[in-house]
């Protein structure tokens, strides 16, 4: 039931672009608690602790700070993914735990690359769908209005960022899950192709099967190509990730699309131009990844306390490439254990069911972003330097 659970909430982006019948009530954009994050807002979301421990193969240790750059010349976008535990169909708009905890894991280290704009919005929640997996679905669940708010919302986030904060700088638009199903319906409609498209840094949709045309680079967007290197800009990075120990089973979501002409865009953040790279993860020291996780992480050196810092970093634990194995395209995590050095030989980020069975058919899609963060972090630096090249 799990399983089917976080099956279900990986595809509500989709739900939510069925067309509406009708509109709800607006969200004020204007107003700063419409925002999780909004460069200067007073509570910014992204404005938090990302110091993080690096431990090395031997078990030593250093601690990096982390730095936000206010004077960052371009600007990011992002869209989360299903994370709202509130009662109803769609979510309120109070940013709880879920979202900021979400937002700190998936977001705040891009600030230092970027300024950060995160609207709130009213997803379809884990709430609903946990109720439609079970046979109940909640009152309202099918009403093609409800389904559409979402993405109604986030539309007129970006028509407002636009608006008022863009004055023509380059701008990340950054999702994971419904967050990035949610985006590419607004690529789609409102930017491939279109004039606004010259702003475009890329677009980072994680954890979501986003289509090219087989044997091309576009193909669910016209005209914006996956990237192919750092220096290239106005592309697409997207990937789902699973363990090689544990690849794809065949009533997976992840990694495959139903156009037999098409398949999922699968870009190695760790190298660009294809083949195996190291993942720089930052990876959350906390308790578990997000809610219906029961994994905890391990102790990340044997013999010594856990450090204390919000993130952990393990350089050379984790390479990744992208394969394309029994119908389905993905990013391959291999993890490079050595017994017999103390560091961890593991890592957290499977979904478990009932006595922490793991859920195989998901991968590592709670770590989809943290298992590359650094990667993807250097990727959006360097391609601002390359967009305010060419500007």
């Amino acid at each position: 039931m799990i399983a089917r659970l976080f099956a279900a909430t990986a595809i509500a982006g989709a739900m939510l672009a069925a067309p509406a019948a009708a509109q709800l009530a607006k969200n004020d954009y204007g107003k700063p608690d419409a925002w999780l994050c909004w460069p200067g807002k007073a509570g910014d979301a992204c404005s938090v602790d990302m110091t993080t421990t690096v431990i090395k193969a031997d078990g030593s240790s250093t601690v990096e700070a982390f730095r936000p750059d206010p004077r960052a010349p371009i600007d990011c976008f992002y869209v989360y993914p299903t994370v709202s535990t509130d009662p109803g169909v769609v979510s309120d708009m109070t940013a709880n735990a879920e979202e900021l905890n979400v937002v700190r894991a998936q977001l705040a280290r891009f600030g230092s690359k970027c300024r950060i704009f995160a609207p709130l919005y009213r997803q379809f929640t884990l709430t609903a769908l946990r109720a439609a997996v079970t046979g109940g679905a909640l009152p309202g669940a099918a009403d093609p209005a409800v389904r559409q708010v979402g993405y109604n919302d986030v539309l007129d986030a970006w028509n407002h960022y636009l608006a008022t904060e863009n004055k023509g700088r380059g701008v990340v638009l950054i999702g994971h899950s419904q967050g990035s199903g949610v985006l590419t319906r607004l690529i789609a409609a409102e930017i491939d192709g279109k004039p606004v498209q010259g702003k475009l840094v890329s677009a980072l949709l994680l954890g979501s099967n986003v289509a090219v045309d087989k044997g091309k680079d576009t193909g669910a967007f016209k005209s914006i190509p996956t990237c192919k290197s750092a220096g290239q800009t106005g592309c697409l990075i997207s990937y789902v990730t699973f363990r090689d120990t544990i690849p794809p089973p065949a009533n997976s979501r992840f990694g495959r699309v139903a156009n037999p002409a098409q398949e999922a865009v699968c870009v190695n953040p760790a190298n660009l131009a294809g083949g195996k790279g190291e993942l720089k993860a930052y990876l959350s020291n906390t308790a578990a990844q997000i809610a219906n996780s029961a994994q905890t992480n391990p102790p990340w050196v044997k013999g010594k306390p856990d450090p204390k810092t919000p993130f952990v970093a393990v350089p050379g634990l984790i390479t990744g490439q992208c394969v394309s194995k029994n119908g389905f395209n993905y990013l391959e995590a291999h993890v490079n254990a050595d017994p017999a050095d103390p560091r961890t030989d593991t890592i957290a980020g499977d979904v478990t069911g009932p006595g922490g069975q793991i859920s195989a058919d998901w991968g590592l899609h709670l770590i989809d972003a943290n298992i590359a963060m650094g990667n993807l972090v250097d990727v959006v630096g360097a391609q601002a330097k390359a967009y305010l090249a060419r500007k």
